[in-house]
């Protein structure tokens, strides 16, 4: 599948290049290289073993920290930007997008951008405070309202009519009744009015509850995707993504989605 193509006036590549300024400032690539093939390491490992990408000892060095932000954060970005514009998910205003497991925030911030409109606000929760403090920095600069916090996902208030909530690449971290209670909310909010969107990747020894959610997300009306698309990464992302032996022409995910009531 083609990918989606950006507008002429698309935030994406001033915001990377800030994101480049920002963290290799005091680091220099080798560095920021070998943290992600590190990282990469740990993202195979820990998941076949459904450890959390969130937890302290992942994001521990400065090194790691600017490889998740300076790679997985704009592949995220590209990835949800593509499945929004597809599903259409922008195409109704929303008040109000609520990001569980925000990240550095770039998962909110491409389905805000997608709206004709002024963007709606963002919320995002997430268990890493470094993370939190990224998302901030991230919705700051691309000029989006909104506030990150520090928090356990399973306490936080899902909203309802004219909101949007994502979980993207999070409920893959939670263990099963976890996961059960989290599936179980999403759907009371989009019986609530919410638009729902989940995005997990591609791999089936990552999501093996996969079939389970999509069955109850499209006996509820809703829909499940694979996607695969070829998106232009920036000059410095595509030599990260080579330099950690890794292959990025062709993103790819996992989506559920329902449009609420």
């Amino acid at each position: 599948m083609a990918a989606v193509q950006p507008a002429a006036d698309d935030p994406f590549p001033s915001w990377f290049d800030s994101l480049e300024q920002r963290h290799l400032s005091d680091l220099d690539f080798p560095e920021v290289r070998r943290a992600l093939q590190a990282l990469s390491r740990w993202y195979v490992e820990k998941r076949e073993a459904r450890g959390s990408v969130r937890s302290g000892a992942v994001l521990d060095g400065r090194g790691k920290r600017a490889a998740f932000a300076l790679f997985y954060g704009p592949i995220h970005f590209l990835v949800v930007r593509h499945i929004v514009a597809e599903l259409g998910a922008a195409s109704a205003p929303l008040s109000r997008i609520l990001d569980l497991g925000c990240g550095t925030g770039t998962g909110g911030a491409a389905w805000a951008l997608q709206f004709d409109s002024r963007p709606p606000s963002l919320s995002g929760v997430d268990t890493n405070a470094w993370a939190v403090s990224e998302a901030r920095w991230t919705w700051q600069r691309l000029g989006i309202p909104g506030r990150a916090t520090k928090g356990d996902l399973s306490r936080v208030r899902l909203p309802g009519r004219e909101s949007g909530i994502l979980a993207a690449y999070v409920a893959n971290e939670l263990n099963a009744e976890a996961r059960q209670a989290m599936l179980q909310r999403l759907l009371d909010a989009a019986g609530r009015g919410a638009r729902v969107l989940v995005i997990e990747p591609i791999a089936r020894r990552i999501v093996p509850w996969w079939d389970e959610w999509a069955r109850v997300f499209e006996q509820r009306g809703g829909r499940a995707d694979t996607w695969r698309f070829r998106a232009s990464l920036p000059e410095r992302l595509r030599l990260l993504d080579r330099a950690a032996g890794l292959d990025h022409d062709e993103l790819t995910a996992r989506s559920l989605y329902l449009g609420g009531a």
